[in-house]
């Protein structure tokens, strides 16, 4: 585990100690969950793979997020996971393929992804009082971002940051254009599909 990855465990924790004692919990504000990772999915057909019968798919995950990262010298496997597939790196779920709403398949970090990466773009940033229900799961409402990337349509895949220390919190279709989520006051912004402590990012390799 990176010194980046302890420090960030460490505010996290930080965060949700601070939710419980101000007696705020983590219960979502009400209306339904979007689906997730589930409690039966299981890694499954993992394989090593070489990285040029990936190149197209390393360049789906990178380019459009504005990362930049060779990724020719490492240790490079594929798996799947209930019904998404993974790309592991050095053995951290670091990339994953999903379908979106409108049935294509979309290539994207995970959240530990995000972290390895520090992606530029398809971002939009949270208030402190958004993170619990987050961390619980839930849709992410417009009245909690503040700042988004401006490259942001509806139907694209994003992901979430806590507004102080721009760290990544979850990852979620955009229901809302950039602009859109940043001037609203109420309604779903971003439909939830990867947080922090969910079944992905609790994977063990």
């Amino acid at each position: 585990m990176s010194e980046e990855h302890t420090r960030y465990l460490a505010w996290f924790a930080e965060v949700a100690i601070h939710h419980q004692m101000s007696g705020r919990g983590f219960k979502e504000r009400g209306g339904p969950v979007a689906i997730v990772a589930k409690k039966d999915w299981k890694l499954k057909a993992r394989k090593p793979v070489r990285h040029k019968k990936i190149k197209r798919l390393i360049e789906r995950l990178t380019v459009p997020l504005g990362v930049d990262t060779d990724l020719s010298s490492a240790f490079l496997e594929t798996a799947s996971f209930g019904p998404w597939d993974l790309l592991i790196v050095d053995k951290l779920p670091l990339g994953m393929e999903v379908e979106s709403p409108d049935n294509e398949i979309i290539a994207f970090p995970t959240l530990r992804g995000v972290l390895a990466w520090n992606p530029n773009l398809k971002w939009c940033e949270v208030d402190h009082g958004a993170i619990p229900f987050l961390m619980n799961g839930a849709d992410c409402m417009a009245a909690g971002i503040h700042r988004a990337c401006d490259t942001i349509e509806i139907g694209d895949l994003i992901w979430i940051r806590d507004q102080s220390h721009g760290k990544p919190l979850a990852i979620g279709w955009a229901t809302m254009n950039a602009m859109e989520m940043v001037d609203a006051t109420k309604g779903k912004a971003v439909k939830m599909l990867h947080h922090i402590g969910d079944e992905l990012w609790e994977l063990e390799l």
